[in-house]
């Protein structure tokens, strides 16, 4: 377990660094990390989040095609839509709208 818990803390770090109003995906971050296979225990980490003292804005980590995958770990329905919106992204169907234009990629932006 530590290393996983090691490696959540590294998600953690990367995910703080999304600019509000950008979205990443769980499999951007999983490769800036090295760990490329690793998309589905970003999620984990993500869904773990809500646990840290220092505030982790797992709302903008998305999948690949830019869809609210992660939505119903957030408490309320729609509580993941309304602060990706709060932040100015437009969502349609539970999908990011202009998701390329918004995509923020920490191997290239760190």
């Amino acid at each position: 377990m530590e290393n996983s818990t090691n490696f959540f803390d590294r998600v953690y770090v990367v995910a703080r660094l999304i600019p509000y109003g950008r979205v990443t995906s769980y499999g951007a971050i999983a490769k800036y990390l090295g760990a490329a296979r690793s998309a589905r225990m970003v999620g984990w980490a993500m869904n773990n989040s809500h646990k840290q003292e220092e505030e982790v804005p797992a709302h903008r980590v998305v999948n690949r095609k830019g869809i609210l995958t992660g939505k119903h770990h957030f408490q309320g329905t729609n509580l993941m839509q309304q602060l990706l919106e709060s932040e100015g992204v437009v969502i349609v169907d539970n999908q990011i709208r202009d998701f390329d234009q918004l995509f923020w990629d920490p191997a290239k932006e760190l």
